[in-house]
């Protein structure tokens, strides 16, 4: 075996894929501006083709314009020659990727999209190539060499073809003016989806909603602590939050008397309960969580009436945290 460094061969690879991506930029030209208003304009659909690893990178892209905005499929070269071009519809733009332009399928398929009278946006890294020469928006995704130390393995070749696809979804999320609410639709599930539909309410209904009066015994809040097990209660009048008591105000009181026939709630309560509107988005609880290091908020309606608890615990078994 020979003796090599596997930190700079690593090392060595990011550089060149880096390197590739900068240069990249240099090669942005009309075209794709041409291509992107194309797109933005159609009634159809995008449909990405490609074959090989350009066939692999062709699917991240289409997943990337279908949770942006931009309607899309996937259609291997391969198979689109042996049936599956039906899936090109009248208006649908193809994006076809490859990094010489010039593979059997490639020549094969290119002729008959023009002939269905489809427009073509090549992804190529020749585009003096057959598909470079025979698209109507060719977008240059030219690399000087592989990381591969052969310069046979697509590397660097493809890390170019999926950063022109993210350029391309990215400007047409711009145009769209895609939003957060937008993306949320097309994200249901998972974290990242309910870091952006997810709200204080939807967690609070799972809750109690631990409260006491001002006059109520220590013995009475805390069992509505131990009972609610949020480790916390509100202090409530006529519905309107005065005050917050939690398990640590407890314990502090009794380390230093175990009396607590003497007290009420009014006498070891916080009077600046920290509160959240029930309607606002979850994310934003976590955020006043983290920024005040506490576990639970007090939420409020649109009276400013009390309406419960929210846990940190809550935020944690959703994903959000």
């Amino acid at each position: 075996m020979k003796n090599i460094s596997i930190i700079d061969i690593a090392k060595d690879t990011i550089r060149l894929e880096s390197e590739a991506i900068q240069n990249l930029a240099q090669l942005i030209d009309d075209n794709f501006e041409k291509a992107v208003k194309f797109i933005l304009n159609s009634k159809g659909r995008v449909i990405v083709t490609g074959i090989g690893k350009s066939a692999n990178i062709g699917t991240k892209i289409v997943a990337t314009l279908n949770s942006t905005g931009t309607p899309a499929v996937f259609m291997h070269a391969a198979d689109a020659i042996h049936g599956d071009l039906g899936n090109v519809l009248e208006d649908d733009v193809v994006i076809c990727i490859s990094k010489s332009g010039n593979t059997p399928e490639i020549k094969v398929l290119v002729p008959l999209i023009k002939n269905y009278g489809n427009k073509i946006i090549a992804i190529t890294g020749n585009i003096d190539s057959f598909l470079g020469k025979n698209s109507d928006f060719p977008l240059n995704t030219f690399v000087e060499k592989e990381a591969c130390p052969n310069n046979l393995a697509p590397t660097t070749s493809t890390t170019a073809q999926l950063v022109m696809g993210d350029a391309l979804a990215i400007c047409l999320l711009e145009l769209r003016g895609f939003t957060s609410s937008d993306f949320a639709k097309y994200h249901p599930g998972g974290a990242l989806g309910k870091r952006l539909y997810l709200r204080v309410s939807d967690l609070v209904e799972k809750n109690e909603a631990p409260k006491v009066a001002k006059t109520d015994s220590i013995a009475k809040v805390i069992i509505e602590i131990s009972e609610k097990r949020l480790g916390v209660t509100a202090v409530v009048e006529n519905d309107k939050i005065i005050g917050i008591i939690t398990d640590g105000d407890i314990r502090r009181m009794l380390s230093k008397t175990t009396k607590i026939d003497a007290f009420v709630a009014s006498d070891i309560m916080g009077n600046k309960a920290k509160t959240i509107h029930r309607d606002a988005m979850a994310v934003e609880a976590l955020d006043i969580l983290e920024n005040n290091s506490i576990s639970q908020l007090l939420v409020v309606d649109d009276n400013n009436n009390y309406a419960g608890v929210v846990h940190l615990h809550d935020l944690i078994k959703e994903g959000i945290f």
